[in-house]
């Protein structure tokens, strides 16, 4: 299925897209505000991570999270990703379709280190859709989007990996999809990808 993500709505709460499709440039995220002193996350009814992987998974470039033939399965054809550092937030990476108009975007979130206690506290009050998910390979994750369709066209995954760092994907989908595919439901598909890569990272 194709997909497509905004590189604007990232990792602990950014604001979504202007236009579904279209993705606006990023802003420091509300949730990249640093915890109280007295709060140690996990808080704000975020789950903790029971089993956490090495934070050591999140260094290098957030391109590699995929691979060629996952980037095509997500937005329909194989692209090189762009990759970026968003200030508060960590590494990012984007794959567009400029055909379709399908974007996808991974963010590696290790600033400011609330994991997603930053994403419950808050992202979760400005969303129009918050989905906590079953858990993606044991990690616990939310999907999230401003768009408050009943087919979201754009969609966020944070994925809690430790309680402090999280990684983000993000699905904006393409012309011929929005409308008629919950981005929501296919976002966690593509954020599955991206943990098993991090898992392999780690050894495990």
């Amino acid at each position: 299925m194709t997909v497509i993500v905004s590189a604007a709505f990232v990792a602990a709460g950014c604001s979504g897209p202007n236009t579904p499709g279209t993705p606006s440039p990023a802003s420091q995220p509300p949730s990249s505000s640093a915890a109280p002193a007295s709060q140690t996350p996990p808080y704000a009814g975020a789950p903790k991570v029971a089993s956490p992987l090495p934070s050591t998974v999140l260094s290098g470039s957030a391109c590699d999270a995929l691979t060629p033939d996952q980037v095509k399965v997500n937005i329909g054809v194989t692209v090189a990703g762009k990759p970026d550092h968003l200030p508060g937030i960590g590494a990012e990476c984007n794959w567009a379709n400029s055909q379709t108009g399908g974007q996808i975007g991974v963010f590696y979130v290790t600033e400011p280190k609330t994991g997603l206690s930053g994403n419950y506290a808050n992202t979760r009050p400005q969303m129009a859709v918050w989905k906590e998910l079953p858990p993606i390979q044991g990690f616990p994750a939310v999907a999230y989007s401003d768009d408050g369709k009943p087919n979201p066209s754009y969609c966020a995954v944070s994925v809690g990996i430790t309680d402090t760092l999280s990684i983000d994907v993000h699905a904006n989908l393409s012309d011929q999809k929005a409308g008629k595919v919950d981005a929501c439901a296919i976002a966690p598909e593509t954020a599955n990808d991206v943990v098993t890569t991090l898992k392999q990272k780690a050894g495990s």
